[in-house]
C-alpha cells in the first residue's frame, strides 16, 4: 500500500514560511553579533606597515611595545633594533643607532619602537615618508611618582630621598646635571626631544607643542588604554585581535607612594612642561573619541575586553598578575629599582602553538627584544 503525503493547509504552510524566515534574520543577527566591529562604518584601507612608536618613560609603553612585537612577529616584517637595550637614550636619536644602519642605510625597515629620544631628521633617515607616527603619555602626576620607584636607584635626586614626598622637598637642591637627574624633570618632554629645563611659560612650549601636533598621527592616554587601542586599530587598520594585550612591567600596588594635596601642587608646578602636553593631547584625544563614535567606542572597547578576556582564559591560571609565583609557567621582567614587577603564571597544559603564542603575549621585552635580534641576524 502507497501512503500519500497531505498537502499542507494554507495556514500551516504560512507557518513554515515564517518559521524559515525567523532562522534565516536568527543567522544573520548572529552573524553581525560576531563581525560587527568589521562592518561597523569601516572604510575599506590596506594595513600599515610603517610604523614609529616614540616609547615615553612610565605611561604603559612596554605593553605597546608588546603589542608591536608580536604583530611584526607575526609578520615578519623588519624592527630597526638597538644594538643596546635603547637606541641611545638619553641622547638624542641617530639613525646611527640603529643596529647596522651604518652598514646598509637603504635597508627598510618596518617598526621602530624601542626606547629613544626623539629626533624626527634622524628618525626619517631610518623609516620611510609613509610611516605612522604615535606615542603614549600619562597622567604627570602618576608618571613622575612611578618614575621615582622605577628609577630610584638611577637618578640622583632619587637616591637621595627616602620617600617621594621627601624628594618634593627637596626639589630647590635639584641639580640637572647630576646622574640620571633627567628622570626626575618633565620627564615625558624630555622623552620627546625637548628641553626639560625649559622655563614652563612662552612661546618655545607653543612651537614645540605644534610640532609635535604636525608629527604625531595619534598620541594614546594610558588612563584610556583600551579606547587608546581601539583608535590605534583604526588608525593603523589592523584587526581588533591585533590590539588584545596584557599589561605588562606592571608593579605591585604595596609600592605606590602618593603624595599629600599640598606636595601635589609643587609637583605640578615641577613637571609643568609635562603637563602641558598632557593637557594638549587630552583635548585632541577626545576629539578623536567624538569624531569615532562615543556609542561606537563604547561598543568596540567592549568587544576588546572580551577577546582579551578569552585569550587570558586560554592562557593565563588567573588574569591578575602577581608579584611572586613558584610555577614554573611564572614569567615576568626583573625587578626594578623599589618596584616589585608583577607577572603572569600560564597554564601547566598549553602545548605546541597555543603555548607559543601566550609565552609571546607576556614575554618581558628584554627577552623578546633578544629573541628578535637573533631572528633578524
Amino acid at each position: 500500500m502507497i501512503t500519500c503525503l497531505k498537502r499542507p493547509s494554507g495556514k500551516m504552510f504560512l507557518m513554515l514560511v515564517v518559521a524559515s524566515c525567523l532562522t534565516f534574520v536568527a543567522g544573520l543577527v548572529s552573524l553581525s553579533t560576531v563581525n560587527w566591529y568589521r562592518f561597523s562604518r569601516e572604510v575599506p584601507c590596506t594595513p600599515r606597515k610603517h610604523v614609529v612608536f616614540m616609547k615615553t618613560h612610565k605611561t604603559a609603553s612596554s605593553t605597546v611595545l608588546n603589542l608591536l612585537y608580536r604583530y611584526g612577529d607575526a609578520k615578519n616584517l623588519t624592527f630597526a633594533l638597538p644594538t643596546e637595550n635603547h637606541l641611545g637614550y638619553p641622547k638624542l636619536f641617530s639613525a646611527t643607532f640603529v643596529k647596522d644602519f651604518a652598514k646598509n642605510p637603504w635597508k627598510e625597515y618596518n617598526i621602530i619602537c624601542n626606547h629613544m629620544r626623539f629626533n624626527l631628521p634622524e628618525v626619517k633617515k631610518v623609516m620611510g615618508n609613509d610611516s605612522f607616527f604615535f606615542t603614549i603619555l600619562r597622567n604627570p602626576d602618576s608618571a613622575a611618582e612611578s618614575a621615582f620607584i622605577y628609577c630610584h636607584h638611577a637618578a640622583q635626586a632619587f637616591r637621595t630621598a627616602k620617600t617621594m614626598s621627601q624628594f618634593v622637598r627637596m626639589l630647590h637642591k635639584f641639580r640637572p646635571q647630576a646622574t640620571k637627574n633627567y628622570l626626575a624633570h618633565n620627564l615625558m618632554w624630555f622623552d620627546l626631544g625637548g628641553d626639560a629645563e625649559a622655563g614652563a611659560e612662552g612661546p618655545h612650549v607653543d612651537q614645540t607643542l605644534k610640532e609635535l601636533d604636525s608629527t604625531f598621527h595619534l598620541v594614546l592616554l594610558a588612563e584610556y588604554f583600551d579606547q587608546s587601542l581601539v583608535l590605534l586599530r583604526k588608525a593603523l587598520c589592523w584587526d581588533m585581535e591585533d590590539m588584545v594585550s596584557f599589561q605588562l612591567n606592571a608593579r605591585d600596588p604595596s609600592t605606590r607612594s602618593p603624595l599629600p594635596p599640598d606636595l601635589l601642587s609643587t609637583l605640578q608646578r615641577w613637571n609643568a612642561l609635562d603637563w602641558h602636553l598632557y593637557r594638549h593631547f587630552n583635548k585632541s584625544f577626545w576629539k578623536r573619541v567624538e569624531q569615532y563614535g562615543v556609542d561606537r567606542m563604547e561598543r568596540d572597547v567592549k568587544h576588546l575586553r572580551h577577546l582579551r578576556q578569552k585569550i587570558q582564559d586560554i592562557c593565563l591560571q588567573t588574569s591578575t598578575p602577581v608579584a611572586q609565583s613558584k610555577s614554573s609557567g611564572y614569567i615576568k621582567s626583573p625587578d626594578n629599582g623599589w618596584a616589585k614587577i608583577t607577572g603572569y603564571v600560564l597554564k601547566g597544559n598549553l602545548t605546541g602553538q597555543t603555548k607559543e603564542m601566550c609565552i609571546r603575549m607576556i614575554l618581558p621585552e628584554g627577552k623578546y627584544l633578544n629573541r628578535l635580534r637573533s631572528q633578524q641576524g
